[in-house]
């Protein structure tokens, strides 16, 4: 039998029990729809993730209080032994390998002009900071470069923070009750979106003197230290580890980390949580396929006369076995090209609900799923096909 042939009476059969075709072809597309929606979500999450990383730039290394046994994301944690200080952070210019630093000081603290205030994240913090986060300013200008251990009453404010306490008036030059300091308004952050745990829109920069003074707090919170080029990032991690280990007295008592690593830690957890993701949704496919079985085993025996005709005419063994396997094959093409029609669709609607993601299923994802789902297709078809090529055809004839 030619194969346009045995393709025209898969179709037939398939068509002569319509709803059950249906209700196969509508498994096998669910399946793939959910490889395809979810690999799609899962590598757009690692996408965004890495492009917020990468935004701030390859040539940063984050030095926080505390020694983690761990590296990669293990800067989060760690036992703080020492203060980490404004005058450690200063004292890392010694490096010939490092351009910049901008220590910061984090918290949270309430804010208010008039009769209005609110809540608001509060860093403390030099002038080099704004370039090292890659942030710009709407109006104004941010801190002043000058003397970091000088305690000045200015600001800088998200566009927020403005809006919610000032309104459209022009603002520069007015004065914000920060808690129980008064200070005056240097400039406005442009909108930049929430970017790893800041939101320029919502937070009010101080110089860091100030905010330690406002909040008490001695001790920094990170210290971002930029390098003259990616090729000095070893040296330079190296350096802030000694400097920092001869002013504490020998005690390595800090974690240096760069943004690379912590980019590097979580594409591989991201890239983790995708294939587990498109594991998961997988086994519907398996469910599929032994739903695929089960509704051929019964096509079989439905069939038992119309194999026996065959047997007694001549069809071979392969033949039988050819018929069954091109009726499940066929199916579970059609169910997977529709699979990835609606997973696509999917894609597109959670890209346009949330358009900071950008929501594409990967190629491997598409390829993987259609080839599974045909594959799963023929391997549950298998049983049913090779029972069908067994038959007696006696028996099939008088459907025994």
């Amino acid at each position: 039998m030619r194969t346009a042939d045995l393709l025209r009476a898969a179709v037939r059969a398939l068509l002569r029990h319509r709803t059950r075709s249906l209700l196969m072809l509508i498994a096998m597309a669910i399946g793939v729809a959910a490889v395809v929606t979810l690999t799609a979500l899962g590598d757009s999450a690692r996408g965004y993730v890495t492009s917020q990383f990468t935004s701030l730039g390859t040539e940063l290394l984050i030095v926080s209080p505390g020694c983690s046994e761990t590296h990669g994301a293990g800067f989060f944690v760690g036992d703080t032994t020492r203060d980490l200080t404004l005058a450690d952070a200063l004292a890392l210019l010694r490096s010939p390998a490092v351009s910049r630093v901008a220590p910061l000081v984090v918290g949270t603290t309430l804010a208010s002009s008039g009769s209005l205030q609110r809540e608001v994240p509060l860093i403390g913090t030099t002038a080099e900071f704004l370039d090292l986060r890659r942030w710009h300013l709407a109006q104004g200008s941010f801190l002043p470069v000058g003397d970091p251990e000088r305690a000045e009453n200015l600001c800088v404010i998200g566009g927020k923070v403005r809006r919610e306490l000032y309104g459209a008036r022009p603002i520069l030059g007015e004065w914000l009750r920060i808690a129980d300091r008064r200070c005056r308004i240097v400039g406005v952050l442009a909108t930049e979106g929430r970017s790893i745990g800041m939101d320029a829109d919502q937070v009010v920069i101080l110089p860091v003197a100030t905010a330690q003074d406002l909040l008490d707090e001695p001790s920094l919170a990170r210290v971002l230290v930029e390098t003259r080029d990616r090729d000095r990032l070893p040296k330079a991690r190296q350096d802030v580890i000694d400097i920092l280990r001869e002013r504490h007295q020998g005690e390595e008592d800090v974690t240096v980390v760069s943004q690379a690593a912590v980019l590097a830690t979580f594409d591989r957890v991201l890239r983790s949580l995708t294939y587990t993701l498109a594991g998961i949704a997988g086994v519907s496919l398996a469910v599929a396929g032994i739903l695929v079985m089960n509704v051929m085993l019964v096509s079989v025996s439905q069939r038992t006369e119309e194999i026996g005709l065959l047997k007694a005419l001549g069809a071979p063994r392969r033949q039988i076995l050819a018929t069954f396997l091109a009726e499940a094959s066929l199916l579970s093409a059609c169910g997977a090209a529709l699979g990835l029609i609606v997973g696509w669709g999917g894609s597109v609607l959670i890209g346009t609900l949330y358009p900071v993601l950008t929501v594409r299923p990967p190629l491997w994802a598409v390829v993987t799923a259609f080839a599974t789902a045909v594959g799963t297709g023929i391997l549950f078809g298998t049983l049913p096909a090779r029972r069908a090529a067994a038959l007696d055809p006696v028996h099939a004839l008088a459907r025994r």
